[in-house]
C-alpha cells in the first residue's frame, strides 16, 4: 500500500466534520475520498458499493450507529478496514467497536499526521489505537472492572419500564423525575451492563436474570 492511493469513505453525522475530513485527505498525497455517509446504515451501503480501503467511522450517530455498521461489514465479509474516529473513549464505546471488528480507534483530537499514519496502517490491516484508548485497554486488562455491578433500585425501575417499551418522557412522568435524570440512569445502566443501547440493556438484563 506504500505507493498506492488509499481510498477512504467518511461516515459521520456532522456535515462540518465530514467537510473537514474530506478537505484534509483531498489535500494530502496518496488518498482519495470516495464518498460520505451520515449514519452507519448509509455507510454500510456505500462501503459495499464503493469498496473503499478504509472507512473512517464515527460511533454515535442518529439513524444507525458505528458499532452496528462495523459488525454488519464484518458479517458481509467486506475487505474494507474500519478506523473508528470519535470523541468517545469510554470502555462502553471502545470495547464493543473493537469486538465488532474495527481495525483501529482514534479520537477526533488526533493530529493530522497521526490520522494519516493511522489510515495507512489500517489499510495494511495493522491495528492502530490512540494513546488514550491503548492506555485504557491495558489498564482494563491489568485491572478488570468488577463484573455484575448491581443496579440500584431506581435503575431497576427504569430498566423495567424500558423493557416495556416506555419512552424516556413516559418514564420521567411515571417516576416523577426529569428526562435528564432518566438519561443519566440509562447511562449508568449501560455502563454496568457493558452495553450501548436500550435493546442490548434489556437483553443483557434478561440474560443475567435481572429481568424476568
Amino acid at each position: 500500500m506504500a505507493d498506492a492511493t488509499i481510498s477512504v469513505l467518511i461516515v459521520d453525522d456532522h456535515p462540518v466534520v465530514r467537510d473537514g475530513l474530506r478537505g484534509m485527505f483531498e489535500s494530502a498525497a496518496g488518498f482519495a475520498v470516495l464518498g460520505e455517509a451520515a449514519d452507519g446504515v448509509e455507510g454500510v451501503a456505500l462501503a459495499e458499493r464503493l469498496d473503499p480501503d478504509v472507512v473512517l467511522m464515527d460511533l454515535r450517530m442518529p439513524g444507525g450507529g458505528g458499532v452496528d455498521a462495523i459488525a454488519e461489514l464484518a458479517r458481509r465479509g467486506a475487505r474494507t478496514k474500519v478506523l473508528v474516529l470519535t470523541t468517545y473513549d469510554t470502555d462502553a464505546d471502545t470495547l464493543p467497536a473493537i469486538e465488532a471488528g474495527a481495525t483501529g480507534y482514534l479520537l477526533k483530537d488526533a493530529p493530522r499526521e497521526e490520522l494519516f499514519t493511522a489510515v495507512r496502517a489500517a489499510a495494511e490491516g495493522r491495528t492502530v489505537l490512540s494513546p488514550a484508548v491503548a492506555s485504557r485497554l491495558v489498564s482494563r486488562v491489568r485491572s478488570p472492572a468488577p463484573r455484575d455491578e448491581p443496579l440500584s433500585a431506581r435503575e431497576r425501575e427504569v430498566l423495567v419500564l424500558v423493557a416495556r417499551g416506555t419512552s424516556n418522557r413516559e418514564i420521567a412522568a411515571e417516576l416523577f423525575i426529569s428526562e435528564a435524570t432518566v438519561k443519566t440512569h440509562l447511562t449508568h445502566i449501560y455502563g454496568k451492563l457493558a452495553v450501548r443501547d436500550r435493546a442490548s440493556a434489556v437483553a443483557a438484563a434478561y440474560d443475567r436474570g435481572i429481568l424476568g
